[in-house]
């Protein structure tokens, strides 16, 4: 390949206040010297350009559906694509292989090959060279059909758990097939995806960590007086069931008789937010949980430097980068044994790893870190030096920039 390297990112929303993570990699490629353009399918409301970062991206991002419902747009692109007949009686045999089953499924997928459509027209007048798309979904059939319409190579960032919910239906072996690569976010996610493809796809799955900049978390030096034992906790992710935050609520009252100086800040917004906040309530908590609701970046690495112990006690994660996070500030963490948590924090040593729907083990956990602040103190130094090994967002950059460049090694080193 030529040094001329444009990457057109996809995503079904961007930027999201749950996937600053896509953010942060986008601007390691660049400062690796990559040109990336992004694209998304919707356009995300005001609630997630919290910070300048967000604004910006939100400003310079090209809207699926924005473009298409200008007048004349979709009818455009179609009669740019039917002018390839070749080309797009392909694409639609593709379409119609990978659509989902019933009605519903070939219905969607028209949908889906209209907004491919667009977006190839999009990518081939930004000059892009490379189509790559986060999660294996939805966005991810638009990015294979888009790819196969403009003559691109294409990827895609396999996430989990939801990317493994219907893998048959979204035709995970077929983007996998199609795929030049696919950076799997952890060796569990990675195992997924090969239960999926065909073994000799299997050297197409590369380990991609998400990542962090380590430096951008520190923790506000300790207080000159007042008590030394932990008490303020943090949890930021989505307000949702699979976050598993009753749970949290439960530990928090059982904890209040031991540890009356435990407060708990949640930070994130979401589906579930009235019925939690209603919880909290009848469990007597409203003075010792503060609900905060989304906060951008830097505001979450300010929340991370004032705490003293991160929660989280989700039901299904990949790898969660807000654990990244905070690691990277020294924070102890308490997170759930599941998908690939344990292959960023080692039980005992970085933090706590504890049973899935476990409040008693969620509280035991809570309680032992909160009596033992020296040895909070030594799993939070534990856990940054993990991050900085192996979840530096640069380091992963550079290794997704040779990706683009070169593509799949014909070994992982990983």
């Amino acid at each position: 390949m030529t040094d001329t390297v444009r990457i057109a990112y996809l995503t079904g929303e961007y930027p999201a206040v749950s996937h600053t993570f896509i953010l942060r990699e986008i601007e390691a490629l660049r400062g690796h010297g990559l040109e990336v353009i992004t694209a998304s399918i919707r356009r995300t409301g005001p609630e997630h350009h919290r910070g300048p970062a967000e604004k910006a991206a939100a400003a310079s991002t090209f809207y699926v559906l924005d473009a298409a419902r200008r007048p004349g747009s979709l009818a455009r692109a179609l009669l740019t694509a039917l002018r390839r007949p070749g080309v797009f009686s392909r694409v639609l045999r593709l379409a119609w292989q990978a659509r989902r089953p019933g009605p519903r499924g070939a219905l969607y997928q028209l949908f889906y090959l209209a907004e491919a459509l667009i977006l190839e027209g999009h990518l081939r007048r930004a000059g892009a060279t490379h189509l790559h798309n986060h999660f294996a979904q939805a966005s991810a059939t638009v990015a294979m059909l888009a790819a196969e319409l403009a003559g691109l190579p294409f990827s895609f960032t396999l996430h989990g758990p939801a990317d493994f919910l219907d893998p048959v239906g979204w035709r995970l072996d077929e983007k996998i097939r199609r795929a030049r690569f696919v950076a799997c976010i952890s060796h569990f996610c990675r195992s997924q995806g090969m239960i999926h493809a065909r073994p000799a796809d299997w050297p197409k799955l590369v380990i991609v960590h998400c990542g962090v900049e380590p430096e951008r978390y520190r923790r506000d030096p300790a207080p000159a007086t007042g008590p030394a034992t932990a008490r303020e906790l943090l949890f930021v992710g989505r307000l949702a069931a699979v976050k598993g935050v009753p749970l949290l609520l439960e530990a928090m009252a059982r904890l209040g008789a031991a540890h009356p100086e435990a407060r708990l800040t949640l930070i994130g917004d979401g589906p579930e937010r009235a019925r939690i906040e209603a919880e909290a309530a009848r469990l007597g908590l409203g003075d010792r949980v503060v609900f905060a609701g989304y906060r951008s970046q830097d505001e979450v690495a300010g929340a991370l430097a004032r705490a003293d112990l991160f929660v989280l006690p989700s039901f299904a994660e990949g790898v969660p980068v807000v654990l990244m996070e905070a690691m990277a500030a020294g924070l102890p963490v308490i997170a759930t044994r599941i998908a690939g948590i344990p292959e960023l924090v080692e039980d005992g040593v970085s933090g706590r790893v504890v049973d899935p729907g476990s409040a008693a083990a969620l509280t035991a956990a809570i309680g032992a870190v909160l009596a033992d602040p020296d040895g909070a103190a030594r799993m939070g130094a534990a856990g940054r030096d993990r991050v900085r090994a192996g979840f530096d967002i640069r380091a992963e950059a550079l290794r997704l920039a040779a990706l683009f460049r070169d593509g799949p090694a014909a070994e992982d080193g990983r």
